[in-house]
């Protein structure tokens, strides 16, 4: 029988080698996304109900096109840490695998899209 003391505990070193560390992170990007959300929803909530024009105009000012770079950043990669939880409790072999990746895939497709289109906001701005 093994048994994981409480130091080793606590230094993340139990049957993963890594559980402190993952709490602390996603500890972490929760804490920003506690900061981050508030904000968002205010850039947001300003680009509503604004033309085509304004939308590209406005996020292509630098407050509000870096906050919703941060918040869509952030957020997913707390999704990435939340669903690798999720899945490791509930799939397992190449099902797992399989679902990590997609995960994976899809929030750094999420974060590419949101990061590109803030960016081509950005450039048609400086255009006009």
């Amino acid at each position: 029988m093994r048994y994981v003391t409480p130091l080793k505990a606590a230094e993340g070193l139990g049957s993963a080698h890594t559980g402190t560390q993952h709490h602390w992170a996603m500890t972490v990007s929760a804490c920003a996304l506690v900061l981050l959300t508030p904000a968002f929803l205010l850039v947001v909530g300003n680009a509503i109900g604004l033309p085509q024009e304004g939308v590209i105009a406005y996020f292509g000012r630098p407050y509000p096109a870096i906050v919703t770079a941060l918040f869509v950043i952030v957020g997913m990669v707390h999704f990435i840490k939340g669903t690798r939880i999720m899945i490791d409790d509930y799939f397992h072999h190449t099902a797992r695998k399989v679902a990590i990746i997609v995960s994976v895939i899809f929030s750094w497709a999420v974060i590419a899209a949101a990061v590109y289109a803030l960016v081509k906001m950005a450039f048609v701005t400086i255009v006009i």
